[in-house]
């Protein structure tokens, strides 16, 4: 970890206690201590940050992503929300990359947390239903960044970024292969007519879904998702 702590140039830090003129340091040559072995203050472990709220600081780097994507946010838009050094950011949460998959990973289990929960409900059209309703809300919450992170860190990446883009793809397959699963399931119980396509219905809620997340980021109000939501959910097989 990066020392927090400031020096005037042309002064050196204080390295604590300094034996008198003419007699012998106690700490033997090769303690840890400060530069030159000398002194008996031990230096902080490498790799530890301190002195800031690391769960703060990785929710405000999500949502920098979250408004920037992935290459839009450059290190001193992360440090500075996150209100530490680059440093300490590489030591706390590792580059930039694994940075935003820790991103995602909150914003999964936090804004997007919709989707498992609709996987929960009882029938497919409960499913649907607060599929999209959850994407509308999580897109157009008013103290958040609109539209979907998971949408808009891929919309501009290009080869720099494919890493990410490959992950947000497979993120959003996961979130398709779920659905499927559930209509299969649906399917099976008698839930849904048996020549219901589950693939298909969960590839039309997760375009619908992505399509809501881009409409939120370009200024469609809450009320006007709401009825595409609506319309879509018009055409459910019953």
């Amino acid at each position: 970890m990066e020392s927090e702590r400031e020096t005037r140039p042309g002064t050196r830090a204080d390295t604590g206690p300094k034996a008198p003129a003419g007699t012998r340091q106690d700490t033997p040559p090769g303690t840890p201590g400060t530069p030159g072995t000398r002194g008996t203050q031990r230096k902080a472990p490498i790799g530890r940050p301190r002195g800031f709220d690391a769960d703060e600081a990785l929710e405000r780097a999500m949502r920098v992503f979250w408004e920037q994507g992935y290459e839009g946010a450059g290190l001193t838009d992360l440090t500075r929300a996150m209100g530490i050094t680059r440093t300490s950011m590489y030591a706390a949460f590792g580059n930039k990359e694994e940075l935003f998959h820790k991103a995602l990973r909150r914003y999964s289990e936090g804004p997007a947390s919709y989707v498992l929960r609709a996987l929960a409900e009882p029938t497919a059209r409960r499913v649907a239903e607060a599929f999209l309703g959850g994407a509308v809300r999580a897109t157009t919450q008013p103290d958040r960044p609109t539209g979907c992170l998971g949408v808009q860190a891929s919309l501009a990446a290009g080869d720099p970024g494919r890493a990410v883009r490959d992950a947000l793809a497979d993120w959003r397959n996961e979130g398709t292969a779920r659905l499927r699963e559930r209509f299969t399931r649906a399917r099976d119980e008698g839930d849904l007519p048996a020549d219901a396509d589950p693939a298909t219905l969960a590839r039309f809620l997760m375009t619908v879904g992505n399509g809501i997340a881009v409409q939120a980021a370009s200024g469609a109000s809450r009320e006007e998702l709401r009825l595409v939501a609506d319309t879509a959910l018009s055409t459910w097989p019953s």
